[in-house]
């Protein structure tokens, strides 16, 4: 991953809002999100990270629906920097059919390893897997028959 990609930073910094969201209790303000933003100053996609935090708020229930297909515990038990990353790319999968599943759950588990937990980017594959295969289905299924051919 090119971690100074425009919309790469613009994922970076949306986890780091929806974290602040998430352990606040509360949607970030705008001087919250000015200053998320700011971290990345000119490296960042402002309207991609502002859709990204937007759309994960205003579609929270139904994230968190889609999700508790695929996660074994209740949610507030995830990890709250997983969490993020979770909806983030469910946001992703489900609103930004112009960007492929593989580079969604790529993404995904980059900003797990950047800042969740020792093994959190594993969890967050797993979870982000299952969703693929549930909510990108043909995509998924033609991937993985790409890689079932190669292995041949």
């Amino acid at each position: 991953m090119a971690a100074g990609l425009p919309r790469t930073q613009a994922r970076r910094a949306a986890v780091q809002a929806l974290y602040q969201a998430l352990v606040n209790e509360q949607a970030p303000d705008k001087a919250e999100l000015d200053f998320v933003m700011a971290e990345y100053a000119n490296k960042i996609d402002k309207s991609y990270f502002q859709t990204l935090v937007s759309g994960v708020l205003k579609n929270i229930d139904e994230i968190d629906s889609e999700l508790s297909h695929a996660v074994d515990r209740d949610l507030t038990a995830v990890d709250p920097v997983e969490a993020s990353v979770l909806r983030l790319a469910v946001f992703e999968y489900m609103h930004r059919l112009d960007i492929p599943y593989r580079v969604v759950l790529n993404e995904a588990v980059e900003l797990a390893k950047s800042f969740g937990g020792e093994q959190g980017h594993k969890y967050v594959n797993g979870v982000l897997d299952k969703m693929g295969a549930r909510l990108r289905e043909v995509e998924y299924q033609a991937a993985k028959t790409k890689r079932e051919q190669k292995k041949s």
